[in-house]
């Protein structure tokens, strides 16, 4: 792992950061954006992944997650070989204008690590930081829902279907997560209110 990042408490909530080598922005394709929703999908029904948070930017995804069985490394990396698998044959077989170039990217990879023969779809490194309170957790979820904000997609982070950010304001979303305890607003704070009403 790069910069001492790695996962020490296997039962605790981390914010994941996931980045496609070479940040090739494949995500700016709904057919590889369902996949990992798809992928996320059955990870919560059948992996024991609890998802408090995600964002699909369009060659990152974040995630808030844990694992009920305590093997989040685990989950994470079969998470990443499924996605990677699929999307990689969706590539193949779809009509895909950039087919050639991203998977040369994708095998140029594999020459500076020996785990992949083919090709290789995620960056190895996952930044997992640990979610020790309920305010970090809260600082942290409101990066991921506004990352679509920032880059200019949506003008409020809910009208972004693929992120969390709906499920904490209306309770629908493409995925089932579990919502984080609502931290306390700091009411005489006007900036609390501004951000909350961007969502």
């Amino acid at each position: 792992m790069q910069g001492g990042y790695k996962i020490r408490d296997q039962n605790l909530p981390h914010f994941i950061t996931a980045t496609v080598v070479d940040w090739v922005d494949i995500f700016t394709r709904k057919n590889y954006r369902d996949i990992v929703v798809e992928c996320l999908d059955f990870c919560i029904k059948n992996k024991s992944m609890i998802l408090y948070g995600y964002v699909i930017m369009s060659n990152h995804i974040h995630l808030i997650v844990q694992s009920e069985k305590g093997e989040l490394s685990d989950l994470l990396r079969d998470f990443k070989k499924f996605t990677a698998v699929k999307i990689l044959e969706k590539i193949k077989s779809d009509p895909e204008s950039r087919r050639e170039w991203m998977l040369e990217r994708f095998k140029l990879a594999t020459e500076s690590h020996s785990r992949n023969k083919n090709y290789q779809f995620w960056q190895y490194s996952n930044h997992p930081e640990e979610i020790y309170t309920n305010k970090f957790m809260w600082s942290k979820l409101d990066y991921i829902h506004l990352n679509p904000v920032r880059a200019g997609i949506v003008e409020k982070a809910s009208h972004y279907i693929y992120s969390s950010a709906s499920n904490y304001v209306s309770d629908i979303g493409l995925l089932k997560i579990v919502k984080a305890d609502v931290l306390i607003v700091d009411v005489l704070n006007l900036k609390n209110f501004t951000r909350y009403n961007e969502y």
